[in-house]
């Protein structure tokens, strides 16, 4: 008989090593969203891209698996005003300037306090996930935001072409409205990531990264690029 004890522990184990493996080659870098462009590849190919300006970060504070129970580096991005710090984050910054944005990159190692990175961490051609929030879109119904097929649009039919239909009762689920129900409600403002995304040009002099297809988030929205 295989102990399942042994056996959990051991692909446990394969995990860990693998997300070491990937987490100690990890780069890392934030950046505000732009608009979306095009770009011409070496064959003429044009490919939709989206602009993202990433100013430079600066290291914050260094985790370790002794002290905090994990390896990382936290960074800062983004200048904010003095006077609006409070007591707790100015101590913590201490002797770095005021930042607005703190981030954690998990698993990257060889970094120092006050280290700054930019945008030569990362090459065109390299392959990347992208993280922000996505657009806010309100408080919406079910046919915008489930994509539901609405009602059928004839006579009698009066104010009920976008309505959900019917929610429960009738017997069915113990005559409840049962968890995890479609319905109306707040949609959008959620972390959303995009895997397997590609550089399509790096520009050092404006600090700018062209990201290939579209980043979630509206323009100007906070974006973490992990690669």
């Amino acid at each position: 008989m295989v102990d399942m004890g042994n056996h959990a522990r051991h692909w446990r184990a394969v995990f860990l090593n693998k997300q070491n493996q990937k987490t100690n080659t990890m780069k890392f870098l934030m950046g505000t969203k732009g608009r979306m462009t095009q770009v011409f590849d070496e064959t003429g190919k044009v490919h939709a891209g989206t602009a993202v300006v990433c100013e430079s970060m600066t290291a914050v504070q260094l985790k370790t698996k002794e002290k905090d129970g994990y390896d990382a580096v936290q960074y800062g991005f983004g200048s904010a005003r003095v006077d609006l710090q409070n007591k707790a984050a100015a101590g913590h910054l201490k002797d770095l300037p005021a930042l607005r944005f703190l981030r954690e990159a998990h698993g990257a190692t060889g970094v120092a306090r006050g280290d700054v990175a930019g945008v030569t961490l990362f090459t065109p051609g390299d392959i990347i996930e992208v993280s922000a929030l996505s657009k806010a879109k309100g408080f919406q119904g079910v046919v915008k935001r489930y994509r539901f097929a609405g009602d059928l649009a004839t006579h009698g039919r009066k104010h009920t072409e976008r309505a959900p239909g019917s929610i429960g009762g009738g017997g069915r689920a113990g005559g409840r409205v049962i968890k995890g129900k479609r319905m109306a409600g707040r949609m959008g403002g959620d972390r959303v990531t995009v895997k397997n995304l590609r550089i399509l040009a790096v520009d050092s002099k404006t600090n700018t990264i062209i990201i290939s297809g579209a980043v979630p988030g509206h323009p100007g929205a906070l974006v973490e690029i992990r690669g």
